[in-house]
């Protein structure tokens, strides 16, 4: 095994070492420089996201505005170019490079490991990412391709390069690459753009309901809502959700306004549509224990969380099934039973003989509840005008609704209308820490001398409601008489105040029960998104029925006003929470900053830091503290960094050249079998896990699965044309031929590709079939995961066959 060596390794004579050693050590050190490539592309795909995400000022007609002409903020780089060209070199670099510097290192001869590498990445990307992305959709959820035209021009041509290599090396000239070869399939590189390009922009009859879309190395939208808009329109939508998540968290006692703020950045964080490089970053820097671009958040601070959505849903679930609601939820999520009375008042005649009183129970109701009823002294006195009661209510599981009756006192002797109250109470004795009384616990009986069905009016002309409450409740009084069962319209009218955008409110019906006096509308406050005055809206009610009427007080007004406290909360949840987000920014302002990142675990974060971020942030402290040194992309627009960190790649991607090489003739295997194995593994690994969280956080497939065509064909275009070119070149002037032989290469390629078209045939299955959830990933649990296994076989047998072949087990062409 002394032969073993590569263009620069080994440093020094380590021949006369134990080979099982040396193999040891070699892939221990390929797996580390495999680590060092994958957090130094972070920061190559962050200088690309700089550059591509530079602005300009154009100014437009704008009939709108006073002098007819508006300056608006434009991207310079169209999204397509920028995402085929820039981006796709990007995420391809390591391939791209280990096959020029292979070709060169080699005097313009033909390597083996970076080829292979080509079709190797290609199969583990295609058919492997996809059957992960496939699998990984959370129970009866799935995700489809929304970009369809140009997952159909990529997908063609991923098929098509790969064609195009056979051709080249097995058809037109057999194991000679001629120089207009080379020049084609290198030009076929821009071709995929302008293609894609024209299909994105409605042209070649093709029909696309977009003006433009975000191609990620093929497709990958942010999302079709998000498309043409300006940075200022994106950052006013972000400052809207910021102050949205602030006054949601504020409102809850038991966070804390440092964790509201990371919460709200998280949750901002995750909300937001990603592009696939966007993911890409994030998963590398996830396993090297970095700057996480979602903050991580404990799971006490999350379900605090969801409870906060869970009492906000609900509440609002109510809103659409009744108008009287008690927008406080008391019950804790429906974890503790509420109970309490149907009404806060109500009459009843002297000559009935006796009153009936609602009692209800809401939020949990599979325990059975205790409450105790007193009476209470009034104008009416107990024993004179009515019999005293005090007894305990039992509901047993699920029951939702008792009464009790209090017996009245019919006397000859006239009086003026008297009143007395009953009261709710938990039973001192009975420990009950899963049940509460509810806001109505006191009922007001008044006794009266008519049988009128009454007058319906509001309690007061206005009310005042800081904007900091969750509900506005207005209480609508019935006077003059309780008789008979009545109901009464009611509807809100918007003033400064706007219907679902300040308040959610409507029109409908109350309806009051024989002896009924008095009920509430409420009113959920929505959270404004920007800060505002005090503004308002009215309240009416009108039509009622059964000979009622309305009285003088038949509108009322409500002003929501601000709060000065709850703003100050609300404004520093808010600077917070902006903070945190400015530091989860793919571009970095400093070489400060960059040092700081990369001294400390997680980003400096260290709090949510795991036991694996410590693991991962000591294995890749070198790389970090070394790839540090690099420009920050707020110097020269990115450019600096994108040259020096490409250079560094080209660096670590020769010495990984060498190590697999020296590894795999150490262990007995063929190049053009490591280059299919370890080498695609290694450059592919963080694709994967970007393209699973991909796969279950966006809503479409485009950022998981769609950029892999892309990917591939570029890897040929790019990977292959560019170092075929130099040598054909070079060879060109030597006025010699560049040999190529096919040999494993061209079977390699040619196995690729049947399994590549079955691959690309069951997405096609699966977004047909019902069976399949009509979607190229997830659905029903049974066929995703038979699908998934499908494809993971097809690489399977693609690594298998290609390395029988390798090995001359098998025949190849």
């Amino acid at each position: 095994m002394s032969e073993c060596s590569g263009l620069v390794l080994p440093i020094f004579n380590e021949s006369t070492w134990h080979v099982g050693l040396r193999a040891t050590l070699y892939l221990i050190a390929m797996i580390w420089c495999f680590l060092g490539i994958a957090i130094v592309a972070d920061t190559f795909m962050c200088a690309i996201e700089k550059i591509t995400s530079k602005t300009k000022i154009v100014k437009i007609a704008d009939s709108d505005v006073k002098e007819g002409i508006r300056d608006v903020e434009v991207k310079v780089w169209n999204d397509t170019v920028a995402n085929l060209s820039l981006l796709a070199f990007g995420t391809s670099a390591p391939e791209i490079l280990l096959n020029v510097i292979e070709i060169c290192g080699n005097r313009f001869k033909p390597g083996k490991l970076g080829p292979g590498t080509i079709v190797g990445s290609a199969a583990f990307n295609l058919l492997v990412i996809t059957a992960i992305c496939i699998v990984s959709i959370p129970k009866d959820e799935i995700r489809r391709i929304n970009v369809i035209p140009v997952y159909v021009v990529t997908s063609v041509f991923n098929l098509f390069a790969y064609v195009w290599l056979a051709l080249v090396l097995m058809v037109i000239t057999p194991n000679v690459v001629d120089l207009w070869e080379s020049i084609v399939t290198f030009l076929l590189f821009p071709a995929l753009i302008i293609v894609s390009y024209a299909v994105d922009k409605g042209c070649c009859c093709v029909k696309n309901n977009k003006t433009s879309s975000e191609v990620e190395i093929g497709i990958g939208p942010k999302a079709v809502e998000d498309i043409d808009r300006c940075p200022d329109e994106n950052a006013e939508e972000e400052r809207a959700e910021i102050i949205h998540l602030a006054k949601e968290l504020g409102r809850n006692r038991d966070i804390s306004e440092e964790k509201a703020a990371k919460l709200a950045a998280a949750k901002i964080a995750q909300g937001e549509h990603h592009s696939s490089m966007w993911y890409k970053v994030n998963a590398r820097r996830g396993f090297s224990g970095g700057h996480k671009l979602i903050p991580k958040i404990n799971s006490t601070l999350k379900e605090l969380y969801e409870n906060v959505k869970m009492r906000q849903s609900q509440m609002l679930s109510d809103i659409a099934s009744t108008a009287s609601i008690n927008f406080i939820d008391l019950s804790d999520g429906g974890t503790t039973a509420v109970v309490e009375f149907t009404a806060s008042s109500c009459a009843v005649l002297e000559n009935e003989g006796k009153v009936r009183i609602g009692i209800r129970r809401i939020g949990r109701m599979d325990i059975p509840v205790t409450v105790l009823v007193e009476t209470i002294d009034g104008t009416a006195d107990a024993g004179s005008d009515y019999k005293p009661l005090k007894e305990y209510v039992e509901f047993a599981p699920n029951e939702s609704l008792r009464e009790v009756y209090v017996e009245i006192v019919d006397d000859d002797i006239w009086e003026p209308d008297e009143f007395f109250f009953i009261k709710l109470y938990l039973p001192e004795e009975k420990k009950q820490s899963d049940v509460v009384i509810g806001k109505v616990s006191i009922n007001q009986i008044t006794i009266i001398n008519d049988d009128e069905p009454g007058k319906f009016e509001f309690s007061k002309p206005s009310y005042i409601v800081r904007e900091s409450n969750s509900s506005a409740q207005v209480i609508i009084k019935r006077i003059n008489g309780a008789d008979g069962s009545v109901s009464i319209n009611w509807k809100t009218t918007d003033m400064s105040a706007k219907h679902n955008v300040d308040f959610i409110g409507g029109q409908g019906d109350l309806t009051f029960n024989h002896g009924e006096t008095s009920k509430t509308l409420s009113f959920a406050i929505m959270d404004s998104m920007l800060p505002e005055r005090d503004h308002s809206f009215q309240v009416e009610i009108f039509g009622p029925d059964g000979g009622a009427q309305v009285g003088k007080i038949g509108k009322t007004i409500v002003t929501l006003v601000t709060d000065a406290e709850f703003d100050g909360l609300v404004s520093r949840i808010a600077n917070q929470t902006k903070q945190n987000l400015d530091g989860i920014r793919l571009d970095t302002s400093s070489w400060k900053q960059q040092f700081h990142e990369a001294m400390n675990v997680n980003g400096g974060d260290i709090d949510e830091a795991s036991a694996f971020d410590y693991i991962m942030h000591f294995l890749s402290f070198f790389w970090k503290a070394f790839f540090a040194c690099i420009p920050p992309t707020s110097i020269g627009g990115g450019w600096i960094t994108f040259v020096v960190s490409l250079l560094v790649i080209g660096l670590l991607t020769a010495i990984v050249n060498d190590l697999a090489t020296i590894f795999g003739c150490l262990i007995g295997l063929k190049d053009t079998v490591t280059a299919i194995t370890f080498v695609a593994l290694g450059t592919s690994m963080p694709d994967t896990f970007a393209s699973k969280l991909a796969a279950i956080n966006e809503k479409y497939a485009d950022c998981s699965i769609g950029n892999v065509n892309g990917s591939n064909a570029v890897n040929v275009f790019l990977g292959l044309g560019l170092p075929w070119l130099l040598a054909a070149c070079y060879w060109e002037a030597k006025d010699m031929q560049f040999d190529y032989p096919a040999g494993s290469l061209g079977f390699s390629v040619v196995i690729y590709l049947s399994c590549a078209s079955l691959a690309i045939f069951v997405l096609l299955v699966r977004r047909k079939m019902s069976a399949f959830g009509n979607a190229e990933l997830g659905g029903p649990i049974k066929t995703k995961w038979a699908t998934g296994f499908i494809v993971f076989i097809l690489w399977l047998l693609y690594v298998i066959i290609s390395s029988l072949e390798a090995y001359d087990k098998i025949e190849g062409f």
